[in-house]
């Protein structure tokens, strides 16, 4: 059956990448002997930003900053973590770093006082997943902040790379994935995703992408979703055993539009639809599944604005679901990894 073009429907941007919305780099760092690494997006300035939390065994910093209700509403930077409880110390190296640079909020300005630096953080669990862990009372992840700050820019590597250097999805080996769209009336949304989940990314046959009807061009390999069905109970490639608090998405959808706090805080929740399109279970006991949604607000969006919102929220969800997808399809397992790569177990098939 044919349709009429849509005057709304939108394309990826120069770089398929979340950078694609103006005002944001992307910098990564990671440590190939542990096994982790981290994932900074920084604002050019200080930008309108949300949360929305949905797994059951979360691990975030400065998320009650960002509820609309409260004093700033914004952010400098968020930052992506492997690590676990750990890795919520990369944010200390990214707030020093800013700091240093003169970034950051202030009240009223006094001589000799630093400015504070907003930068919410959310981490996944890649503890045991054989890196060299040991790190007693050193662990890296400050230091991996002010690297991944360091290293920021338009372009930035996907998959095994970043907060996703050390993820496992599902029976996969998981990682970063970032993808973009732009408006036929120019307003651009983003999304980025470190894919450590409980759930499957493939469907039973165990090559193709849940995300599939979202995918465009062949950004992370063309899969056919016609071969795709969707059985109760029909997920065999999740992990077989999970613990509490051992998997996790962590992501962060951007948008050039001009928004409120509150309606970033609509487009993350809007967004966090994206993970369900991309991940079958989500949400679970075991997952601390975190989105952020910034607004750099570049573009002035058309009224009725409740509807402008519900657009952008489901670009927001389509981009995160290509995210996901893409970062398992660029992924690639180290030697020793506990599980295969896509591209290794679609050849193996």
């Amino acid at each position: 059956m044919s349709t009429p073009d849509s005057p709304r429907r939108a394309g990826p941007g120069p770089r398929n990448l979340i950078t694609d919305v103006a005002g944001l780099s992307v910098g990564s760092a990671h440590d190939e002997l542990a096994r982790t690494g981290v994932t900074v997006v920084l604002a050019d300035a200080l930008t309108v930003a949300a949360i929305d939390v949905s797994g059951g065994g979360p691990g975030t910093r400065e998320g009650d900053a960002l509820a609309p209700e409260n004093l700033v509403g914004r952010v400098d930077a968020v930052v992506l973590s492997g690590g676990s409880v750990y890795g919520l110390a990369a944010a200390d190296g990214v707030c020093a770093g800013l700091g240093a640079s003169g970034r950051g909020y202030r009240v009223r300005d006094i001589d000799g006082v630093p400015p504070s630096p907003i930068v919410p953080a959310a981490i996944l669990y890649d503890l045991n997943n054989g890196g060299a862990k040991a790190w007693v009372d050193a662990p890296p992840y400050a230091a991996l902040g002010r690297a991944a700050l360091a290293n920021a820019g338009s372009e930035f590597a996907l998959g095994t790379a970043g907060a996703g250097y050390g993820a496992v999805a599902g029976a996969l080996k998981g990682g970063l994935g970032s993808v973009s769209a732009v408006t036929a009336d120019g307003i651009t949304v983003g999304a980025l995703a470190a894919v450590n989940s409980f759930g499957s990314v493939v469907g039973p046959d165990g090559c193709s992408f849940w995300a599939a009807p979202y995918e465009i061009g062949r950004e992370f390999g063309g899969t056919d979703p016609g071969e795709l069905y969707a059985e109760p109970d029909a997920w065999p490639y999740a992990k077989l055993d999970p613990g509490p608090r051992e998997n996790t998405t962590v992501a962060c959808v951007a948008t050039d539009a001009v928004l409120t706090a509150a309606e970033a805080k609509r487009v993350a929740v809007m967004a966090r639809a994206g993970l369900a399109r991309a991940i079958r279970p989500v949400f679970a006991p075991f997952d601390g599944d975190v989105v952020f949604a910034l607004a750099t607000g570049q573009v002035e969006i058309a009224e009725p604005r409740a509807l402008a919102v519900a657009r952008i929220g489901a670009l927001a969800a389509d981009c995160l679901a290509r995210a996901v997808a893409r970062g398992v399809y660029a992924a690639r397992a180290w030697p020793g990894c506990p599980v295969e790569d896509w591209a290794t177990s679609v050849a193996a098939r």
